[in-house]
């Protein structure tokens, strides 16, 4: 069974049932041979983005566009995407199953867990904010997938508004030569390239996010650059 059939599926056995109907059909989906795929890929990126976005108790249309952003939907599947998008986000309770689903499709593979956090963080911050509740439960999500606090802090400040600082977004401490830091700018530019996540079979929705990160880091180098006389 395809994704967008496997998806037509569930919003078909949902019928009028609600958010905790929808979380034990998909979990279901989950547990079966397709959820081991694209499928389970693709029904777990929408639940979690669902539930991401109602984590500061608001879904706002900010963040459903930018949802819309990183996933297209076929023509003649929106209906679907939407009915499981709306039911999911009813409620951030049940978050911790797709989160689990989603690192067991990528073990050992933390580069797309961490392409995959990056999209969380681009629909979180759609309406301008990142709140607490927010940062909060990326926080988690980076728990579950195996993700440790420095590089969760790198991906908070690369997103964050204001006051961000450019060497987290680097990745080295401000006392690092500036040999050093030019080199690991150079090094996160050429693993961040589209064509280098194509080739290390990132979902494609995701490929999408790469230009915001090279802005992130471009802007980065430039502040430490003239920071350092560079």
């Amino acid at each position: 069974m395809g994704v967008w059939s496997s998806l037509a599926s569930i919003v078909a056995a949902i019928g009028s049932g609600g958010v905790q109907l929808v979380d034990r059909l998909v979990q279901l989906v989950l547990t079966r041979p397709e959820g081991t795929s694209s499928v389970g890929f693709t029904v777990a990126m929408i639940a979690l983005s669902a539930k991401m976005a109602k984590a500061d108790g608001v879904v706002t249309t900010d963040e459903i566009l930018a949802f819309r952003e990183l996933f297209e939907v076929p023509e003649g599947e929106e209906r679907n995407v939407s009915r499981l998008f709306n039911l999911a986000k009813e409620d951030v309770a049940g978050f911790d199953v797709y989160a689990r689903k989603l690192a067991d499709l990528f073990p050992y593979d933390t580069k797309t867990l961490n392409d995959i956090l990056d999209g969380l963080f681009h629909i979180a911050k759609a309406d301008g904010v990142l709140h607490e509740s927010e940062i909060s439960f990326l926080a988690e999500v980076a728990k579950i997938f195996g993700l440790d606090e420095r590089e969760f802090q790198r991906m908070l400040a690369r997103h964050a508004r204001g006051g961000t600082d450019p060497y987290a977004v680097i990745g080295l401490a401000p006392e690092a030569t500036s040999e050093e830091l030019k080199a690991q700018y150079r090094k996160e530019v050429r693993e961040t390239h589209p064509d280098r996540l194509i080739a290390r079979g990132v979902p494609e929705e995701f490929v999408r996010i790469a230009n915001d990160r090279l802005a992130a880091l471009n802007a980065a180098w430039a502040q430490i650059c003239a920071e350092r006389g560079l």
